[in-house]
């Protein structure tokens, strides 16, 4: 069976950043995802495992558009540190409400200096080309609720 539209695929991936460094790679349990435009997976990864079958690999480089995005400045701030109901620390995580959008982001701690806090709310690999080598390991067709709500169920996917 080749990848195709409203395929549910099982991957194990390695990424990589521009120095060939190792950022992540799958673990315990394959990465499974709904094939088709679902943006379960990057799209240039997605249409370079369109049509292949299990066993075969793929090996994509990304820009950071194509990855992660850039890094957007607006979403990189200095905070008092008497506004943090706790002692920050660097790569601490926090919720905060975008002021303008009212949308949720989360926050990591970068830096603390003279009683400032800096945070960012950008993806920690914002502003990366990406290299993402992945081998297929399974393949099945997508039962018409997995395709209805847009995600994966059940082993390694969303569960409801």
């Amino acid at each position: 069976m080749a990848i195709e539209k409203n395929s549910v695929v099982s991957l194990s991936y390695k990424m990589y950043d521009e120095k060939n460094q190792l950022l992540d790679e799958t673990q315990d349990e394959p990465l499974v995802y709904l094939h088709g435009g679902y943006d379960g997976i990057f799209p240039l990864v997605e249409e370079a495992l369109h049509g292949k079958e299990k066993g075969e690999s793929v090996d994509v480089q990304l820009s950071a558009d194509d990855a992660f995005g850039e890094v957007e400045v607006e979403l990189i701030r200095m905070e008092d540190l008497e506004n943090f109901p706790v002692e920050p620390e660097v790569g601490m995580m926090f919720e905060s409400d975008d002021p303008e959008t009212g949308e949720l982001l989360i926050f990591r701690v970068t830096d603390i200096a003279d009683g400032q806090v800096v945070v960012d709310a950008n993806h920690p690999l914002a502003g990366m080309k990406i290299r993402f080598a992945a081998t297929v390991e399974d393949i099945r067709p997508a039962t018409a609720e997995e395709i209805a709500h847009e995600h994966v169920h059940g082993a390694g996917g969303h569960h409801h």
